[in-house]
This record gives structure tokens, C-alpha cells and sequence, in this order.
């Protein structure tokens, strides 16, 4: 009697155990991937298909990304999906990826930078990310169009990139774990969430200059961080993301304002600016997808 306890206790230990591991829900991972916080990135020359150094960052690019797969896999992250999200959306070099990790590309599409994600997903992390267009110290800061926009709000509060897309991730209830830039982007991501894993890859010293890194030291810092993210997942939490939400668009130029509010449901603010209400942060990113990308001579 006492041995068949003994042998009925161990078995039920090793099932407690088990069944908690065979239950547990699997680690998914949304990686959103911009170019400007990439380590090395200062200007246009590697940021262009145009420029002389484009097609090395893109390799650069690239390897962030599977340095960030790499560290979250070691800490026990299952499934990826990459949203390749910088000019085009044709930057990644998409051979270099490992099997089972989907990679979203081109454009237009309705959540922007964030397409991709649902509420399936454990975590997001931001690779590559820059700080927005009013911060004054920012390697090439801006907030979705540096060529288009003097200010983007929402709620009247200035947003960088990342702030629009930990929003819409929220809408999923989809905590944003890690982020790696600059330290302006960085700082701008902690600021807002709080103690977000953060990997400053380079140093500004103005818009177009910055002290960086290695691309390996930069890879090998990404890893460590999304390692640690994904360590501590349960840790964070979902940005709130409940509407309404009141979007301003200040244009640099009279002319799209003025046309942007002859749509029904878009108010003129003043010369530059326009209003667009929606209860929810998927319709403000449609809008703002429809207002950057719209042309009459769109084909096909």
C-alpha cells in the first residue's frame, strides 16, 4: 500500500509538471521593421534604392531582424511575422530568413506599418525605428512622411511612428516588448510604455549624423534585448487603444489641406491642418494609409 502511494504521488507529480508546458500558449511574435534607426543609417544614401549604400543596409536591415528572431527564439518565442515597413516595403532581403517566418511586403495596406498583427500574438517589437517629426535632435525624425507632414496628432497629442503603431497594436491587445534606433526613438518608446526593452544602436548628433556601432555590435545588442523581452512578456501590457480618436494632419503645403477636406467627414483646422474623427484606431489607420498613398494616376 505504502509503494503504490509512492508510485501514485510521482505520477501525479510529473503530470502537474507536464500538463501546465503542454498547455501553454505559444510565444508569437509581430516584428515591425523601419530602415532609419537601422545601426549605421544617417542619410538618404542608405535609405534609397537610389543611393550608393542602399543594397549593404539592406543586408544590415536584414540581419537586425534575424538577430532580434534569433534572441527571441532563444527565450522561447515559437512563430514570426515581419512587417517589412520602410518606403516601399521591398526592403528585406526575404532569402535570408529562416523557414516558418512570414514576411509582409509592399503597399498600400490598411494598418500601415503594423500589417500583419492580430490577437494572436504574445508580443511586438520595433526594429529600426526613428523618433518623430517634432523631436529636434532625432536621426532623420520624422512621423510618416518627412517630405508631407510638419505634425501628426491624435487626441492633440504630437505622435511619432511608434506611438500610432504600439496604439494599434493595443487594439489587439498586443503588448510592444522591445524597440531598438537611436536613443531619441528609444527614449520616446520608454517615455510612453514605460520599461520596454531598448536597444540604441547609434548616438545623434543631428538629423543627417550620428555616432554608431558595428553592425555586429548593433546585431548583437538587438539579440540580447529581444532575448530579455521575451523573458519578460508577461511583464508588460497592451497600449490603450479605446476611441474616439480625433487624427490631425498638418501638411506642409496649402494645397493638400485643401483638398483633403473636401471629403465628407474631414474638417479643415486651419491652412495646413485637417481633422478626421473615428472611433477606432483601425479606421484612423486607413485614413492616414489613404491620405499618403492616394494619387489619381494609380494604376493599375
Amino acid at each position: 500500500m505504502h509503494h503504490r502511494f509512492r508510485v501514485t504521488s510521482a505520477l501525479l507529480l510529473c503530470a502537474l509538471t507536464v500538463l501546465p508546458l503542454a498547455a501553454q500558449r505559444p510565444i508569437k511574435v509581430f516584428i515591425s521593421v523601419d530602415m532609419e534607426g537601422i545601426g549605421g543609417v544617417v542619410t538618404a544614401e542608405q535609405l534609397s534604392p537610389s543611393g550608393f549604400e542602399y543594397a549593404k543596409f539592406r543586408e544590415y536591415m536584414t540581419a537586425e531582424v534575424l538577430a532580434a528572431i534569433a534572441g527571441a527564439r532563444e527565450a522561447g518565442a515559437t512563430e514570426f511575422v515581419v512587417a517589412d515597413a520602410h518606403g516601399n516595403m521591398q526592403n528585406l532581403l526575404i532569402d535570408r530568413f529562416p523557414a516558418g517566418v512570414t514576411i509582409i511586403r509592399g503597399s498600400p495596406r490598411p494598418l500601415m506599418m503594423m500589417e500583419g498583427i492580430d490577437s494572436t500574438f504574445s508580443a511586438a517589437m520595433f526594429i529600426g525605428y526613428h523618433s518623430a517629426t517634432t523631436n529636434s535632435q532625432g536621426v532623420r525624425a520624422h512621423t510618416i512622411s518627412s517630405a508631407t507632414f510638419s505634425a501628426v496628432k491624435l487626441n492633440g497629442v504630437a505622435m511619432s511612428e511608434s506611438a500610432i503603431n504600439a496604439t494599434i497594436a493595443g487594439h489587439f491587445g498586443v503588448p510592444v516588448v522591445m524597440v531598438s534606433g537611436d536613443e531619441q526613438a528609444v527614449g520616446e518608446v520608454q517615455k510612453m510604455l514605460g520599461t520596454v526593452e531598448g536597444a540604441i544602436v547609434k548616438r545623434s548628433i543631428s538629423f543627417h549624423a550620428a555616432a554608431v556601432m558595428t553592425p555586429e555590435s548593433s546585431q548583437a545588442l538587438i539579440r540580447a534585448k529581444a532575448k530579455a523581452a521575451i523573458f519578460r512578456v508577461k511583464d508588460f501590457r497592451p497600449t490603450t487603444a479605446t476611441g474616439p480618436f480625433r487624427l490631425e494632419l498638418s501638411y506642409k503645403s496649402y494645397t493638400p489641406a485643401e483638398m483633403m477636406a473636401y471629403m465628407p467627414g474631414v474638417e479643415r483646422v486651419d491652412s495646413h491642418t485637417v481633422r478626421f474623427s473615428a472611433r477606432s484606431i483601425i479606421d484612423i489607420s486607413r485614413f492616414i494609409e489613404f491620405a499618403t498613398s492616394y494619387r489619381a494616376d494609380l494604376t493599375p
